[in-house]
């Protein structure tokens, strides 16, 4: 998943707080929001994860084919990725794929903002104040507030990694741990708290 499910939670919580918060919802049970919320984004961002696996499956059936012929699997991925993405209507998660400078992508950030509403309105947890794109839109600003201190605590995270002495390659275990460990202190130094 593009972004770890422990500050999906945090996101969720910090969302259902500050909507509780505001003028343009009244929650009743804000845990409940907040779970509701961190179900829906799971479910959104889990829907590429499931892509890319059946990718790697059917590449899996045509390797002998891919390298006969000389294709790379990185080549035929992506091919197999894009075709899928357009037959079933995706959204693309990755911001970067779709050239935005955020790793969540702005329409995938609206297409959760709109099921959250859906989800709200069905909610016995929550009233909506204010008209539904209204609440859409706080909804779209407080998910890209708080993914933009993800975002700076990911660089920073990255930087430090790649300002080590000796190079670590992106994707050993050594790169992964680090990356965790930075990761955590760079969101604790914004003050965000994954455990709360």
């Amino acid at each position: 998943m593009l972004i770890a499910k422990e500050f999906v939670t945090y996101l969720s919580r910090q969302m259902a707080a500050k909507l509780a918060e505001g003028a343009t919802l009244e929650i009743t049970n804000v845990a409940g929001v907040a779970e509701l919320v961190n179900t829906i984004i799971i479910e959104e961002l889990s829907v590429e994860d499931r892509l890319n696996d059946e990718v790697r499956t059917l590449l899996e059936e045509y390797s002998v084919y891919m390298t006969n012929n000389g294709i790379s699997y990185s080549e035929m991925f992506r091919r197999i990725k894009n075709q899928l993405i357009q037959q079933r209507k995706i959204v693309r998660a990755s911001g970067r794929d779709s050239g935005d400078a955020m790793k969540l992508s702005r329409d995938k950030i609206n297409e959760v903002s709109h099921k959250i509403l859906t989800g709200l309105r069905k909610s016995r947890d929550c009233r909506l104040r204010r008209d539904s794109n209204d609440v859409r839109l706080e909804i779209v600003r407080l998910f890209s507030e708080i993914l933009q201190n993800e975002d700076k605590a990911d660089k920073a995270a990255r930087t430090k990694i790649r300002s080590m002495k000796r190079e670590v390659p992106e994707g050993a275990e050594e790169w992964d741990l680090l990356h965790k460990r930075y990761y955590a202190e760079e969101l604790k130094s914004l003050g965000i708290d994954l455990g709360r």
